[in-house]
């Protein structure tokens, strides 16, 4: 099992996600990544930076993306290259006139692929990086164009100033739960749609059920139970910025401890799907999974064979960690032997969960 399923179907040629959509926060606390070895999915890095910043000895992204590897390496060079404020602004986070200059500062420190990646998409560097994957293509286009035909700009900047709970809910019921919205909602984060625009259909092979109705349940929750004021990823959704709360990979706490952990060699980048990298490391053993959202789109069979290497590559008392959008996948009965279900801390968890489209959240152990 070489090669992933998704390999065979979808299209790797492009940048899918210019930053990493999973709740960081949810990532270190579970896997508590502390002195661990740590085997990360790549995507656009930021989440295996987070385990860095949390303490991993060391960080293995395995990314079988060529474009989100150019992704993951520009983070690399700017961590070692740039100071804080001028990394925000070459992500986006930040406006900035000067992104060009920083990409300038760091572009020698870039694997030869990556360079001539990004060497060819200077607008998309002039944009911020963080803007640069079709599934942030997909959010830029509903806040600049579908978002305004329910919510005017100044009601958008309502929806994320700091309330209680009780105001929370009550903004939300009185204020922007409005029939509009509901209609907009509906067709935008359809199956069809999405598809088209933000993920690669064959993402939703396993897919049942509406996929809108989902996603605008888990929305309310993060409108109402959460707190808007300090949610990045929902505050990018909707201004094309991370406002005051910044994922943890680019908070300016964590700038200098991921910036020390990438000198001392502790992160190194394997392009080639998880599968392959088990299969030539059988040797190599790992105290923490960050899987990201991989089992959406595989089958069963395959998400059972996948979880039983990965179980044989841990050390005992390893963790995995898993995010489930529309698809459900977790550990099945046959093997209970090799990890143990973790569903209270994962429910917990999952309670605080800021990137809010997906359906569950997932942690297991492996058994001694």
């Amino acid at each position: 099992m070489s090669r992933s399923e998704i390999q065979h179907r979808a299209d790797f040629s492009e940048v899918r996600y210019a930053q990493c959509w999973e709740d960081s926060r949810l990532l270190t606390a579970a896997l508590e990544p502390q002195g661990r070895d740590c085997l990360s999915i790549g995507s656009a890095g930021d989440n295996s930076f987070a385990l860095l910043a949390a303490g991993a000895s060391a960080v293995t992204a395995v990314e079988m993306n060529p474009a989100q590897v150019a992704c993951i390496d520009l983070r690399r060079a700017s961590y070692l290259t740039l100071q804080h404020r001028e990394f925000l602004e070459l992500m986006g986070s930040r406006p900035s006139q000067r992104r060009l200059d920083w990409y300038r500062a760091c572009r020698e420190l870039l694997t030869d692929d990556a360079r001539r990646f990004w060497d060819d998409r200077q607008d998309a560097i002039e944009h911020g990086i963080g803007d640069s994957g079709k599934f942030e293509r997909y959010f830029k286009l509903f806040r600049s164009r579908v978002l305004p035909i329910a919510h005017p700009k100044r009601r958008v900047m309502a929806l994320l100033e700091k309330r209680d709970a009780e105001g929370r809910k009550r903004f939300y019921e009185e204020v922007w739960n409005r029939r509009r919205w509901r209609w907009i909602f509906q067709l935008f984060f359809s199956r069809r749609v999405m598809g088209a625009l933000g993920r690669d259909p064959e993402f939703f092979k396993y897919v049942e059920g509406s996929v809108a109705d989902r996603i605008l349940d888990r929305t309310r929750h993060a409108l109402v139970a959460l707190d808007p004021a300090d949610n990045p990823y929902l505050h990018w959704i909707l201004t094309g910025t991370h406002g005051a709360c910044l994922p943890d990979a680019l908070r300016e706490d964590h700038f200098e401890a991921i910036r020390h952990a990438l000198e001392a060699g502790r992160f190194e980048v394997a392009e080639m799907p998880l599968e392959g990298w088990l299969e030539q490391h059988p040797e190599r053993k790992y105290g923490a999974f960050n899987l990201s959202d991989i089992f959406e789109y595989m089958s069963e069979a395959n998400t059972a064979a996948l979880l039983r290497r990965l179980a044989e590559s841990s050390s005992p008392g390893g963790r995995l960690a898993y995010w489930n959008m529309l698809a459900p996948r977790s550990r099945p009965l046959e093997l209970s032997h090799l990890l143990l279900d973790r569903s209270e801390l994962a429910a917990r968890l999952f309670a605080g969960d800021r990137a809010f489209f997906y359906s569950r959240f997932v942690v297991e152990e492996v058994l001694p």
